[in-house]
């Protein structure tokens, strides 16, 4: 096992600081270094959805600071990563809340709009904390979500003010997706109404779908239901190996350069790694990757050795990038690693059954309190 990472705290200076709450969404973010020697070897900026601050690093890994604005009321996770003069590894995760823009519920939507993958969920950011269970109830009523052809699905409570919705099943192929919010005006609870909130639209591609099976050491690639390509691959070694479950896909990044300093790998070590890598996808926040592995293609087929990530040829990994989009799924099995967690790390919401889903639902749960409290039924005597 490689040795925890050092925590961050009083080696970087990120601002707004950690806790911070009705921070001005103009206000950047800022990431600096306490330590003479030390570098900022990477910032990731997410909101509860997932979407991204972009930001500039400093040539020297001194300075972070973002360059793009911040949404209002909206929680955000500051992820750092650094070095110490002395080679020691840092991660660190800071957070913020911006201020609301005014005192009405908005809902902000997620994926942004364009064509995805059959297992996108649908996020909905929400600029107040909503606990309440018959708030959060009206609440849900209040979110729309329809396709062509039609679905079932539910919305799923995070957290207060975050909520995921899936289908029971995944999204049909090549279906168009919308969603809104019927609050404008609703009384939420004391004190909050609903304001007006801007609809999202967006439509799914073919239904793709990968099988990892670690054990097996391939990968088997399936297209609107039929099987286009077996490929070798390797995956996570022991120490590092793959997490299981159902993932989806983030993002996808051509060329992408990837440290073991990233996953808490001291430099120097054994495991420690610096790489310029092709045709990556990307499945998990904390970084696994589906990607090009040509230093280990010996192994590719045969024998678990990276550290964590899918690995196979080079030519295998870039028609697999071309093939998939954000939103399509991949699925790891008989690996030794943990289950993929459904919300923390990325979309791991298909690794929740369906009647787990919906005990995330308000609205099921409100149902559930009213039959459970409901007088019993008497069935007529016969004498």
């Amino acid at each position: 096992m490689a040795t925890p990472p050092n925590d961050l705290a009083g080696q970087v200076d990120v601002r707004p600081a950690d806790g911070s709450e009705k921070v001005d969404p103009d206000r950047e973010i800022t990431v600096d270094t306490r330590a003479k020697g030390s570098r900022i070897t990477d910032v990731v900026v997410t909101d509860a959805s997932g979407r991204q601050v972009r930001g500039r690093l400093s040539p020297r890994g001194e300075h972070w600071r973002s360059n793009t604005s911040l949404a209002a009321g909206v929680r955000y996770t500051v992820r750092v990563q650094l070095i110490t003069r002395e080679g020691d590894t840092g991660l660190g995760a800071f957070g913020f809340t911006t201020a609301p823009a005014d005192k009405l519920l908005r809902a902000t939507f997620g994926p942004e709009g364009k064509r995805y993958g059959v297992g996108q969920p649908i996020t909905a950011q929400l600029s107040h904390k909503v606990s309440d269970r018959a708030a959060r109830a009206v609440v849900e009523r209040g979110l729309r979500v329809s396709s062509h052809p039609q679905h079932t699905g539910r919305w799923y409570w995070v957290d207060d003010r975050t909520l995921h919705y899936r289908p029971r099943e995944y999204w049909p192929a090549h279906a168009t997706v919308t969603v809104h919010s019927n609050l404008h005006g609703v009384r939420i609870q004391e004190g909050l109404h609903g304001g007006s909130s801007r609809p999202l639209s967006f439509t799914t591609g073919d239904r793709v779908e990968a099988v990892v099976d670690a054990a097996a050491h391939r990968m088997t690639v399936h297209r609107n239901g039929r099987t286009v390509r077996s490929i070798p691959v390797t995956t996570g070694k022991p120490g590092f190996a793959t997490r299981n479950g159902t993932k989806v896909v983030l993002s996808q990044e051509e060329t992408v350069r990837m440290t073991g300093s990233s996953i808490g790998i001291p430099a120097g070590s054994a495991d420690s790694y610096d790489l310029q890598v092709r045709w990556a996808t990307r499945v998990t926040w904390s970084g696994e990757y589906v990607h090009a592995a040509p230093w280990s293609t010996g192994n590719h087929g045969v024998a678990n050795v990276s550290h964590g990530c899918t690995g196979m040829g080079t030519e295998a990994a870039r028609w697999f990038f071309n093939l998939v989009r954000p939103g399509d799924l991949i699925t790891v099995i008989n690996s030794e690693g943990e289950q993929m967690t459904p919300f923390d790390n990325g979309f791991g919401d298909w690794n929740l059954t369906w009647e787990q889903w919906r005990r995330g639902s308000a609205v099921e749960q409100e149902t559930a309190l009213r039959e459970s409290t409901a007088p019993a039924r008497l069935s007529p005597q016969t004498t």
